[in-house]
């Protein structure tokens, strides 16, 4: 078995892993014969820690995303753009920065007006440009132009059609919530229109039910909705399979991202509170979408990808502070010894630090894709719609998917040695990082989100880290390496003006 170089941290976790999910290394077919259908699968604040493959110290588990892991390629060092999901999102969709646009910070709630320009090039697009049957069902979170009352302009009527949804944005299907499962309104909206008119009225409930207080349909249950999410996406993969048609299905999850509400029957599953629960119901929820594909024995031809929008939103204590969330569901924290949803990594979602934005990334593609392999190539969202345009022998557009690089050699092992040009990466306040081979530039003195110091974006003193040997981001080496922190400023600022030329 070879071991692929890693740092010391990966290489000990690895080595566990590969014992674990190591299966068949013989070769694979290099030519793609025939399109595939594809499906984007996108958790909800799903940290690197929480899949097993990934942290074999991980109590939590996780068989389908583990088994996507044996039959598929693992990305070791895979990035969502932001450490917030709308950024995320519009990235994934777009193959283009979010602080491009007018969004530079935070994110969207239900009722914000839609972030993606009516005439910009969507992933949606790409696979409807090629005749394929396109489908979105889970949470959106990119804003959705609601209806206006005609009485009263600063009201929604939510009985008219709405003017801006998936479906403006290349989707044939779609069947959404409008944002994160804890923002009203609570509804589901189908092909531009609400299924039921939310004319009752949610509480506010705090964590981990984490719920906002808003308008909601009578029918809305937020501890359904993931059932819901795997029966519609399953529904979608029969009817397309049924017309006979290729199909591509984004399948953007609700979880385990507040409210920590798990189904009933996976209650206790864990041992590790309601979050480790909620955790395993996400697996099962993946599960359900691959058993669907199989059922339609389909399988072989569906290329298959889950990753998470940024990490995940539980804080790590240390190994003597004996309360967290096993003992007291109202924290929102781990010992580290019962679990680390971001595994080694510092911060958590909303930080520029790797906690916020390493994130799992699985690729399943049978006949494709050699099983167990591994990728450590640096990686983000962006490239997704890049990497499918290839799929499908499609060259975009100069103006399409700007920040977007394929990796599809990597997927096949064509070509391993091939390097993309410098990631960026933003926290929830707008604070960026720029990322080139080990070295990581912070350009500002704290996480940009949630962990202590915050600070503002270029404010203080910046950081600069060895992520080969220091992937806790501990020992910054700002004053040590001025010339490399000169340098990568310099590249961040070419890429902030959209220059990758002489990369």
């Amino acid at each position: 078995m070879k071991c692929i170089k890693l740092s010391k941290w990966f290489a000990c976790a690895s080595i566990i892993a590969l014992a674990i999910i190591f299966t068949d290394t013989q070769g694979v077919c290099q030519s793609i014969e025939k399109k595939p259908n594809v499906i984007v699968i996108l958790a909800d604040d799903m940290g690197y820690g929480d899949v097993q493959s990934l942290n074999p110290h991980s109590k939590i588990p996780t068989p389908y995303l583990d088994g996507m892991a044996r039959s598929g390629m693992r990305f070791l060092d895979a990035h969502s753009p932001s450490a917030v999901c709308t950024p995320t999102r519009y990235g994934l969709i777009t193959g283009r920065y979010c602080w491009r646009t007018s969004l530079k910070r935070g994110v969207l709630n239900g009722y914000s007006k839609s972030l993606i320009d009516p005439n910009r090039f969507t992933i949606a697009d790409l696979f409807e440009n090629e005749g394929y049957q396109t489908g979105i069902v889970g949470k959106w979170h990119l804003g959705m132009n609601f209806g206006k009352s005609d009485e009263n302009p600063k009201k929604f009527d939510f009985s008219k059609p709405i003017i801006n949804s998936p479906n403006v944005n290349g989707f044939d299907y779609s069947e959404v919530i409008p944002a994160s499962l804890d923002f009203p309104p609570y509804v589901w909206v189908k092909n531009n229109k609400i299924e039921q008119f939310p004319s009752a009225s949610q509480s506010a409930i705090r964590f981990p039910a984490f719920l906002r207080k808003g308008e909601r349909s009578p029918d809305f249950q937020a501890i359904n909705i993931l059932d819901e999410i795997a029966s519609k996406a399953s529904q979608f993969i029969s009817d397309a399979v049924e017309k006979n048609n290729p199909f591509f299905l984004y399948i953007p999850l609700t979880s385990p991202h507040k409210p920590v509400l798990p189904a009933k029957r996976f209650v206790g599953k864990s041992g590790l509170g309601l979050y480790g629960d909620f955790v395993i119901q996400t697996d099962w929820t993946v599960g359900q979408i691959l058993s669907a594909l199989s059922k339609n024995k389909i399988e072989e031809n569906t290329l298959v990808i889950f990753t998470s929008d940024n990490g995940s939103f539980m804080y790590r204590r240390n190994y003597d502070e004996s309360e967290d969330h096993v003992s007291d569901e109202t924290i929102q924290a781990y010992n580290e010894e019962n679990h680390r949803s971001n595994f080694i990594f510092r911060g958590t979602k909303a930080d520029v630090f790797e906690g916020g934005h390493r994130v799992p990334f699985l690729v399943k593609w049978p006949k494709m894709i050699r099983p167990g392999s591994i990728s450590e190539r640096t990686t983000c969202h962006v490239d997704i719609l890049s990497t499918l345009a290839d799929v499908l022998d499609v060259d975009l557009e100069k103006s399409a998917a700007e920040d977007s690089f394929s990796f599809l050699d990597h997927l096949l092992e064509r070509d391993t040695k091939a390097i993309r040009p410098p990631v960026i990466n933003h926290s929830a306040n707008g604070t960026f990082a720029i990322r080139k081979g080990s070295m990581k530039l912070i350009l500002s003195e704290g996480s940009g989100g949630r962990e202590k110091p915050s600070s503002r974006p270029f404010q203080g003193k910046w950081q600069l880290y060895n992520l080969e040997n220091d992937p806790r981001e501990k020992v910054n080496l700002i004053d040590e390496l001025p010339q490399v922190a000169e340098k990568m400023e310099s590249l961040f600022r070419r890429i902030q003006k959209g220059d990758y030329s002489g990369f």
